[in-house]
């Protein structure tokens, strides 16, 4: 599911509350969601564990390669940058 349709589901409220469990403001998501600005990595994850995967961070970033870093666990990630 795109953003967009995503969080014109959403009343006033739950679209706040989104915004908070996402650490950004209702404005940024808007941005995103309208193609006028990029998610970062950190917001594209925090995005799909927000909507519980409906909205996954590989619709927002298809530059980044998501499914090597979701075959890493973890520790092997701390022990690469390490």
């Amino acid at each position: 599911m795109r953003l967009l349709e995503y969080m014109k589901a959403l009343d006033t409220g739950a679209l706040d509350n989104m915004a908070g469990a996402c650490s950004t403001t209702v404005g940024q998501l808007r941005q995103v969601a309208y193609g006028n600005r990029r998610a970062s990595a950190a917001l594209a994850i925090a995005i799909d564990r927000c909507t519980d995967g409906s909205v996954p961070c590989e619709e927002l970033r298809p530059d980044i390669d998501w499914k090597y870093l979701r075959g890493r666990s973890a520790t092997e990630t701390q022990t690469a940058v390490a």
